[in-house]
């Protein structure tokens, strides 16, 4: 399946007239607690820290999709637990000026500790407790999945 199957020209054309659909990645180490959030490097959510997560492509799966966006965000396999809900970004409309996307919101382990980063992100790390300046509509979402993730 192709890396990017629209152009930055269709992708603005389609979702700003339609929700776009995600997966959020929620990932955990096997052996351990916390979950993997990304600095963000590009202009939406600059500098927040978020899932990582991308577009589900047309005709690809949900399990799919997250594994394709843990390979190419972190370098990273893993395993897809469960879904824990959806999450709605309407703050994405201002941040990019049209659209707003739709997430997924799956549970996920991996054994990897280390990840590398990727120009959509800075930095990335395990936490126990969400960090200042994690985006506001993932942080409402883990802060009321906190004891099934198991976040301080």
């Amino acid at each position: 399946m192709k890396a990017n199957p629209l152009s930055s020209r269709e992708f603005k054309a389609i979702y700003s007239k339609v929700p776009r659909l995600g997966v959020d990645l929620i990932i955990q180490p096997d052996n351990g607690r916390g979950i993997v959030l990304c600095l963000r490097s590009l202009p939406s959510w600059h500098n927040q820290w978020t899932l990582p997560g991308g577009t589900v492509h047309y005709k690809e799966t949900i399990e799919h999709a997250a594994k394709r966006i843990a390979k190419r965000e972190l370098g990273a396999s893993i395993r897809v637990i469960k879904p824990l809900g959806y999450i709605e970004f309407p703050s994405e409309e201002k941040e990019r000026g049209f659209g707003w996307t739709v997430t997924i919101a799956v549970l996920c382990k991996t054994k990897k500790r280390a990840f590398r980063t990727n120009e959509e992100a800075s930095k990335i790390e395990l936490f126990q407790a969400l960090p200042k300046g994690t985006n506001i509509e993932q942080s409402k979402f883990l802060k009321g999945h906190r004891r099934e993730i198991k976040l301080e």
